[in-house]
């Protein structure tokens, strides 16, 4: 009989090892691998599995933008060492983070317009079952504010109107918005700060804000007699995302009267999660976070964060979507609580 000399053995046998290892059943190698354990393996492991456990990742939008600010509190606040870590992610923007929801590893939540859905609808029919909401945050209201000339909607037909740069809320949303008013506008994606001085040399015709109210650049900003805010009337066409919302003349006093408002509508700004099955580690560390986050959102409240979190409620609806199993159960008990006799 033929044999191969000691030393090539050896080596095939070692070349050979990798893939043999690779065939074997995952709990055969799992076995392997725990029998022999190399030094300090085992303390390693331990330590990422427990800082793994109850880890949330976040999708918050850009650098500057609201949302990664609130994310960013959100993860202060919830914050409970191994038994409940949130990591704020710096996306391209918070019309980007349902994507990231839907597609990226690691992230559960994220805080999105409710709009957003909208781009969905025939790529991904299901995207209802798929994203639940935990939290309405806040609406950012839109603000159409145009040159003295433009007295309506219709006058901004075939007009420069800037939505700012791509990525933020305007350049997604006020498109959409300005399609379902039937205004055929020539749209720009430049930054506001410019397109707000192109609008004083007559080479703008209008910006589009969407945002929490008041907006510095309208409450600083000095403007000649009859710049002003178009309004926007809530109608059926709005029902399934948006909200009616006003501008009011305390909020902007160089450009509305005192005691008048200015009608316009609201894009609710949404904490949605991905719809974990409710047996999933996904879920359940999804639900803990809601506990945490429901239970503490008075911290959130208090002086030092966005004053945005004093006017959250809890049990408000965020349009086109439904609530997060364990975020309707934690309402229902504290409801049942409320209740009981005392």
């Amino acid at each position: 009989m033929n044999t191969l000399p000691r030393p090539r053995l050896l080596f095939l046998l070692a070349a050979a090892a990798p893939v043999i290892l690779a065939l074997q059943p995952a709990n055969v190698a799992a076995q392997t691998k725990s029998a022999r354990p190399p030094h300090g393996v085992t303390a390693g492991t331990a330590e990422r599995e427990k800082m793994n456990a109850w880890t949330i990742g976040l999708a918050g939008g850009l650098l500057e933008g609201a949302p990664i600010r609130l994310a960013a509190e959100i993860a202060r606040v919830v914050d409970d060492g191994p038994n409940m870590h949130i990591l704020p992610i710096v996306t391209r923007g918070a019309t980007e983070n349902l994507n990231s929801l839907l597609y990226l590893r690691g992230v559960d939540t994220a805080i999105i317009n409710s709009d957003a859905l909208e781009e969905y609808k025939i790529q991904v029919p299901e995207i209802r079952r798929r994203i639940t909401y935990l939290l309405n945050l806040f609406p950012s209201e839109l603000h159409i504010f145009v040159r003295p000339e433009i007295n309506s909607l219709q006058d901004l037909a075939g007009k420069k109107v800037n939505f700012n740069t791509q990525g933020t809320a305007a350049a997604y949303s006020g498109p959409l918005i300005f399609s379902r008013l039937g205004i055929n506008a020539e749209k720009t994606f430049i930054p506001h700060q410019i397109a707000l001085e192109q609008m004083r040399k007559g080479e703008m015709a209008a910006v589009v804000f969407i945002t929490s109210k008041p907006v510095d650049a309208f409450l600083r900003g000095r403007w000649e007699p009859g710049f002003k805010f178009l309004p926007v009337n809530y109608e059926s066409k709005f029902e399934d995302y948006y909200l009616p919302a006003v501008l009011e003349g305390s909020e902007y006093p160089n450009l509305i009267k005192q005691g008048e408002r200015v009608s316009t509508i609201a894009v609710p700004t949404v904490l949605v999660a991905f719809n974990w099955p409710k047996a999933s580690n996904r879920y359940q560390r999804v639900a803990r976070f809601v506990d945490y986050l429901f239970s503490r959102i008075d911290r959130l409240q208090s002086p030092g964060f966005d004053p945005k979190w004093k006017s959250i409620n809890l049990a408000a609806a965020a349009p086109g979507l439904d609530r997060f199993s364990a975020a309707q159960e934690w309402l229902d008990r504290q409801m049942r609580g409320a209740q009981a006799p005392q």
